[in-house]
């Protein structure tokens, strides 16, 4: 208990607030003893209590004059930052232990007897508290609909298989990664005293297959064992989807697994710099009319304003396999976690983050602790320990002897060792003794020459194994077993087709049928969605880099992709024509997605049909990137049936397609270009109304698919370059339009006159059809200045110059409100115009423009009414108001005069 007790009065020292600590030395030697603030000696070394006001904060303060202003100004005892963002809503009674003096001369050899006087302290006022008076002490009151905001932006952090991959892992041997716990670079990454030499930074680094994966899981649970500390984890993972190899999905990881460890940092949804996009990012979640999209630097700053609400609590982070992430979102990841390193050190948060990788020749960390796994003793010791437990071959001389050489060939690569195992205790259980020796010297050393012997020694079965590579190497999210095996049946044997009976085809069947497929270099995860996956990243990277071209040499790397899309396109299609009917009556209207009995036939229809979901879901993307023509196919789509399996799987109701959907709009909806590319050549139209977002260039507008767009719009090529068009368009949640616009009404409300004049060019447009409001396009052309466009119209002669919206107003009245000379004169010059037509309220164009001040377009519209004798002067509103009494209503003295001046108004008429 001694390092809880007094240090001294000698090291008590107090520096004058404006003087810096010298920064080369850890303690206070060199600085200068004149500056050190005289108190006279206390009479003991009790502690002394002290009883007034404590400033809570989320940062350390560490500057003495900073410290005395704030002191003077708030009249505040001390600082600290347990409390910070509770005292609001949570009154609570701080007891804070002093330990230094919020200056730059901080050291930590008083923090143990703070804490401890502090704890003393709160025992003895607990003791004095009778306790009938503590009963009944409310807890924490966040209000309701602040609790249901964190709840919905917490929940939405989350996402499937969030930690697969860690799961997953093997444990380690009992005896092996002990090593690890006494290296003296994990020792010094652990100690916070030398945090300022590394902050907090320890990179594990190795060669594929070392077992990387397996120390980490191993350090994170060894480190997890302190209950003091919040540990988190983020494993990549290249074989799963989307976000389990990418930093997006790290960093909702790690978001999530901290504000769900600790609660109390919740509030950073609260914060200022991030409620404007919260709160959208919530509207969009309850809306449920989008899915959560979490902006990268969004995620960023709540981690990081998160840890600055650490306080005294200490976290730690494992990051594993960022080899399997792109090397610039990596690149860009490493360069925060240093940021943020620093961040914590200075703040004295305690911060630690563990990596590892294989060894990256371009990206490294200027502060850290890197530890490299080849030849390491530790590393080498394991391997021997694993090969002496598994290696089954016998204890005599020529087995020991065995096992030395199996261990210098491995290389210090775990996976080698694994496998090799496997195939020696084979020959061994065979009777073939002799032999093992034999098969361990014309075992290749390297890892992908090792997979080519595994892969070339069985023939039995090829097609299995190909569709086996294509589903895991090409499939649009990792399959579940049920998935996998129902998937292969459907490419293998789809006559044997049926529903799924579990005591027919049990899990034991599929995972035995995962191994015989894979030739054992594929496996069912351990999780509770079971995923088939490569037993290790090296096996994908095999197959990717020349294992494809060596097995099937008929086809070439870049052929593969395409082929292998058109072969589990077929894969689907064999399984969604599987009769359901007695399951779902396809005459009989599908329950509301959300409601209990949607969730019911759905997981009735997954459990009864477990391929059926992707089937439906993913049917056409592999379509969309196989090689072969997709005519005959788009030809004969089952469309009715797929809207209704597509209805079925899907969780929101706004989502759902009706019956009149067109396939053109499912397809730009997803982005799909090479099937809207063939249905665009035997079905040209892509004005076909329907659906949530009305047209198919709505539809790829407003879920941001640019690529979509410039198919939709490339039908000319003598007009605009459909690159730039698309370029200048609104996409994603910056997009809106309002219910019955066609896209050419859009395109001129929003000033688009190019994308108006390709919609134009490719006809079947009615160019006089009224949208919302029953304005027409070149009632808004004429409203938004649009010169191009107003010409564009005028130029098809087919367009109603006189055509009135709902408030009775012409174009012509449009162009006048706004002052567009230019306009009103293309319009006049037609011919065509009514130029005294009234809208509803009574009021005429040479109305609106005296209204609105606009004295060149008087004198047009009196220049053509003097012509052709056709412009009322002295025409009433509704309310009796001539132009000439607006005019004078609203101080326009030039168009007082210029009305005048013509000697044709009834002045006793106003």
């Amino acid at each position: 208990m001694t390092r809880y007790s007094h240090c001294g009065p000698s090291q008590d020292r107090l520096f004058d607030g404006t003087y810096d600590h010298v920064s080369s030395m850890n303690n206070c030697d060199d600085c200068d003893p004149l500056r050190l603030v005289n108190r006279p000696a206390r009479d003991s070394t009790d502690p002394k209590i002290h009883y007034g006001v404590i400033a809570s904060g989320n940062t350390v303060i560490k500057d003495g004059s900073t410290r005395d202003k704030m002191a003077q100004e708030l009249d505040v005892l001390c600082f600290e930052m347990e409390a910070a963002g509770l005292m609001d809503s949570f009154p609570c009674l701080v007891i804070r232990g002093i330990c230094d003096y919020s200056d730059t001369h901080k050291n930590k050899q008083w923090q143990e007897y703070a804490a401890a006087t502090a704890a003393a302290y709160a025992i003895e006022l607990l003791s004095i508290i009778p306790a009938n008076e503590a009963q009944g002490i409310p807890t924490i009151a966040i209000p309701v609909d602040d609790a249901e905001r964190h709840n919905t932006l917490l929940e939405s952090l989350k996402f499937d298989l969030i930690d697969a991959r860690r799961s997953n892992i093997k444990s380690s041997h009992s005896t092996t990664c002990q090593w690890l716990l006494q290296h003296p670079d994990y020792l010094d990454w652990l100690d916070p005293e030398k945090a300022v030499d590394h902050n907090g930074f320890l990179w594990i680094r190795g060669k594929p297959g070392t077992g990387k994966s397996t120390i980490m899981n191993f350090a994170y649970k060894q480190v997890a064992k302190n209950k003091a500390n919040t540990v988190i984890s983020f494993f990549f993972n290249a074989r799963g989807d989307d976000l389990e190899r990418s930093t997006a999905g790290m960093y909702l990881s790690l978001l999530f697994q901290l504000l769900s460890a600790l609660p109390r940092l919740l509030d950073v949804f609260d914060g200022p710099e991030h409620k404007v996009q919260l709160d959208g990012l919530h509207e969009n979640i309850v809306s449920q009319s989008r899915q959560a999209e979490w902006p990268m630097a969004l995620l960023r700053g709540l981690l990081r304003s998160a840890i600055a609400r650490l306080g005294l609590q200490c976290l730690t982070f494992f990051v594993d396999a960022l080899d399997e992430c792109d090397t610039g979102q990596v690149e860009e990841m490493v360069e925060y976690f240093e940021d943020l390193g620093q961040y914590a050190v200075s703040s004295e948060i305690r911060f630690t983050v563990c990596f590892s990788s294989r060894h990256y020749p371009h990206i490294e960390i200027e502060h850290g602790r890197k530890l490299s796994l080849e030849h390491q003793e530790g590393h080498e010791k394991d391997i021997a320990t694993y090969i002496q437990s598994k290696l089954k071959v016998g204890r005599s001389k020529t087995a020991e002897e065995i096992k030395t050489e199996m261990q210098a060939k491995a290389g210090g690569i775990f996976m080698w060792v694994v496998l090799v195992v496997d195939i020696l205790n084979a020959e061994y259980r065979g009777g073939r003794i002799f032999h093992v020796r034999k098969r361990l010297d014309a075992l290749p050393s390297e890892l992908s020459d090792l997979f080519k012997e595994i892969l070339g020694r069985d023939q039995r079965n090829p097609r299995d194994l190909q569709l086996c590579v294509q589903w895991i190497l090409f499939a649009k999210r990792p399959l579940k077993l049920e998935e996998y095996y129902f998937a292969a049946v459907s490419g293998l044997s789809p006559d044997v087709l049926r529903e799924w009976d579990p005591e027919e085809v049990t899990r034991d069947d599929m995972n035995r049928f995962v191994l015989s497929s894979s030739k054992g270099l594929a496996e069912a995860t351990k999780s509770k969605n079971a995923a088939v996956q490569f037993i290790h990243e090296s096996v994908r990277e095999f197959f990717l880099k020349d294992g494809l071209q060596e097995l099937w040499p008929n086809l070439t790397a870049a052929e593969f992709p395409g082929v292998s899309h058109g072969q589990l396109q077929q894969c689907c299609l064999a399984y969604i024509k599987l009769d359901i009917s007695n399951h779902v009556p396809p005459d009989k209207p599908l329950p509301k997605a959300f409601s209990d009995a949607a969730k019911e036939l759905r997981l009735m229809a997954s459990e009864k049909f477990p391929f059926l979901e992707y089937a439906t879901r993913h049917m056409l993307n592999h379509a969309d990137a196989a090689t072969d023509s997709q005519d005959a196919f788009l030809e004969e789509f089952p469309l009715q049936a797929w809207i209704n399996l597509d209805n079925l799987f899907e969780k929101h109701e706004i989502r759902r397609y009706t019956q009149n959907a067109s396939l053109l709009y499912i397809l730009a909806e997803n982005n799909l270009t090479r099937l809207m590319r063939t249905t665009l050549v035997h079905h040209p139209r892509i004005n076909v109304r329907g659906e949530r977002h009305q047209y198919p260039l709505f539809a790829a507008l407003a879920n941001n698919h640019r690529d979509a767009v410039k198919t939709l719009l490339q039908q000319e090529t003598t007009l605009p370059q459909t690159d730039d068009v698309s370029m200048q368009l609104d996409y994603g949640r910056a997009f809106a339009a309002s219910k019955g616009q066609t896209p050419l009404h859009w395109a001129f409300e929003k000033g688009h006159v190019a994308l108006a004049h390709l919609l134009i060019a490719q006809g079947e447009l009615n160019l006089d059809s009224g949208g919302c409001k029953k304005r027409t396009p070149l009632s808004w052309a004429a409203e938004i200045g649009h010169i191009a466009g107003v010409k564009l119209l005028l130029g098809t002669g087919l367009v109603n110059v006189n055509s009135r919206d709902n408030s009775g107003r012409t174009p012509l009245s449009w162009a006048i409100e706004n002052g567009h000379v230019a306009i009103v004169k293309l319009l006049l010059d037609t011919g065509q115009v009514d130029i005294d037509s009234r809208d509803n309220s009574g009021q005429t164009p040479l109305s609106v423009a005296a209204t609105n001040g606009h004295e060149s377009i008087i004198r047009l519209l009196l220049g053509t009414g003097l012509v052709d004798a056709d412009v009322d002067i002295d025409s009433k509103d509704n309310s009796g108001r001539t132009p000439l009494s607006v005019a004078a209503k609203n101080g326009h003295e030039p168009i007082i005069r210029l009305l005048l001046g013509t000697g044709l108004v009834d002045v006793d008429g106003m």
